[in-house]
């Protein structure tokens, strides 16, 4: 799941915390929010129905946002359900649903979502592009899941950015439009006003990010357990446990040694520990743990690590040092390298911009992913961390997010660092650094994949 940093005008202060670059045509403006027209508000979540689309891809934002969880911690969000066009909104799998709102809901929305398009060859109403188009300029927060992001294109909003879609349809979207830098192997890109999600499920990712961007990471986390699903998942593919796993695996063995693992995060310990805690081989743990979880133990226990470090960040006066040693890390430079490597900033700049985020109260743009390497399918992209992705569908480049801090030449030649979620290079080993988890794990040893490959 990777993120691009561009100068779209939006800016939240963990991305300003780190670089600001212009977009290609455009002019960097650092330094400067982006405003939220007065009668917008930021809590106000408007869903832009279309017919004939996807149920599921419907329901995952009024879901996530339509829902009163503040027993579970979550601020209530405001959820406005709006039709894009006239006429009953029939999905395909033969259910009607009914908008409360038309166009004119989208007027008052802080945020926007287009859960889905009906075709990627056919053109949305030009209504509803010109509806999309005025609350983007209004600073509202535009966002396209799965083929919602054929809406967003066809509105001009994704001009000159990267943006994903689901994998079978990217093709179809960098065709039809190709000012769009089109990356298929993401979970979600967030441009910053302007987001996009690979398909069907992965919009349950990018609406977490959203959540996670106005709220922090803890109600994210709360949100995810009650809807049963990952916080966070890394390279398309792997999924990130959090403290509701035990539960989920049930009885299996391996249950007992995650949550001793969760227990005694202050620890230091590796992968070896765990292993023979479940009377298993290396090997044998590890495949079993991959098999379970879609993760590779190192890497599971390597994110939990940096998931505590977010927390305590978040809401404790604990010194960088004094975080490493409470999240199991055997030095803060091990702590710094993992958290960069995973999230994009230092562990100092994260506290800074989330505490300045929270302030200033929901921001439109977010800390995103910035990791690994990318094709993309139009445009012509930069230099990943380790090697050269070959070039897309409508030009030579090799992929617009470079790894940072390594030596990685990123978007337009500039080097720079890249904000993000959790999750470390798609497909590229991570270099070795003297943490607990012991040596990285060989490139065969991680679960890892360039794209979502589900419908």
């Amino acid at each position: 799941m990777t993120r691009d940093i561009r100068t779209d005008p939006a800016r939240d202060p963990i991305r300003d915390t780190v670089r600001k670059a212009p977009r290609p045509g455009g002019v960097a403006e650092p330094g400067r929010a982006r405003d939220l027209s007065p009668r917008r508000r930021r809590e106000t979540v408007a869903v832009l129905l279309f017919g004939n689309g996807p149920i599921f891809e419907s329901s995952i934002p009024i879901s996530v946002f339509g829902i009163d969880r503040r027993d579970a911690g979550v601020p209530r969000y405001r959820l406005v359900v709006c039709a894009g066009e006239q006429g009953p909104l029939r999905t395909t799998g033969g259910v009607e649903l009914t908008a409360p709102h038309g166009l004119e809901g989208l007027a008052r929305a802080g945020t926007v979502v287009v859960p889905a398009w009906r075709s990627p060859t056919h053109s949305p109403p030009a209504e509803a592009l010109d509806a999309l188009r005025k609350a983007h300029d209004e600073g509202a927060r535009i966002v396209g899941l799965c083929t919602g992001a054929f809406v967003l294109a066809a509105a001009g909003l994704l001009d000159g950015r990267p943006a994903t879609t689901h994998w079978m349809y990217a093709p179809t979207l960098a065709k039809r439009f190709p000012k769009v830098r089109v990356d298929p192997r993401e979970l979600f890109i967030d441009d910053g006003s302007v987001l996009t999600s690979a398909g069907t499920a992965a919009g349950i990712d990018l609406c977490l990010h959203l959540v996670r961007s106005d709220h922090g990471s803890e109600v994210a986390n709360s949100l995810a357990r009650r809807l049963v699903v990952p916080a966070q998942r890394d390279g398309g593919q792997a999924q990130y446990i959090d403290r509701s796993l035990p539960e989920e695996i049930g009885n299996d063995p391996l249950a007992e040694v995650i949550t001793w693992a969760l227990d005694h995060i202050s620890e230091q310990f590796d992968v070896e520990v765990l292993a023979a805690r479940a009377y298993m081989s290396r090997r044998t743990f590890d495949r079993r743990f991959r098999t379970l979880t879609g993760s590779a133990p190192l890497q599971w226990l390597i994110t939990q690590r940096v998931m505590q470090a977010q927390r305590l960040l978040e809401s404790t006066e604990a010194t960088v040092d004094e975080i490493a040693q409470l999240c199991g890390f055997r030095s803060p430079v091990a702590l710094r390298g993992h958290f960069r490597r995973q999230l994009g900033v230092s562990p100092a700049a994260y506290r800074t911009a989330f505490r300045a985020r929270q302030a200033m109260g929901p921001a439109t743009g977010t800390p995103g992913t910035g990791h690994g390497t990318g094709a993309t399918l139009n445009g012509s992209g930069s230099v990943g961390a380790a090697a050269a992705a070959p070039g897309g569908l409508n030009g030579a480049g090799s992929g617009v997010h470079g790894h940072p801090g390594h030596g990685s030449q990123g978007l337009q030649g500039v080097q720079g660092e890249r904000v993000g979620r959790s999750g470390g290079p798609s497909g590229i080993p991570a270099p070795r650094d003297t943490s607990p988890e012991g040596p990285e794990e060989r490139p065969g040893d991680r679960n890892r994949s360039r794209s979502p490959s589900r419908s």
